[in-house]
């Protein structure tokens, strides 16, 4: 079975020319090497898909014949993404609403001089 059709049928995208997208991209990798959306995948292989900044880990256990229903998925995959990835997105989020409120617009001109003030203390200490 292709590779792009594979993660379709297994869920991991909405639509088949979005998983196509993704392998073209090189956002799929088989056992550490990236591959075309043409790329015929077998069962014990180790899938990494890179979506929503997250490097999913997924062993292939069986390859079904059609799109599945959500409960059938775990039957056709296994999910072994470390629990570390999941938590690099929590501080990705973090890090991001640090400076700014989402929605405040850009920076003003007060906010730029504090940046610059920042920028030169650090490097009168250094």
């Amino acid at each position: 079975m292709r590779i792009d059709k594979y993660l379709w049928c297994i869920r991991l995208f909405k639509t088949r020319s979005i998983a196509t997208t993704a392998c073209k991209k090189g956002q799929v990798k088989v056992n550490n090497s990236a591959v075309k959306p043409s790329k015929e995948v077998f069962g014990d292989e180790i899938v990494v898909i890179r979506k929503n900044q997250i490097n999913y880990q997924i062993k292939v256990l069986d390859l079904p014949t059609s799109r599945l229903g959500a409960k059938l998925v775990d039957l056709y995959r296994k999910d072994i993404t470390p629990k570390e990835e999941f938590e690099k997105t929590d501080l990705l989020k973090y890090s991001k609403d640090y400076y700014r409120k989402k929605g405040t617009g850009r920076p003003t001109k007060k906010d730029r001089r504090d940046i610059d003030n920042y920028q030169e203390d650090t490097e009168e200490d250094l």
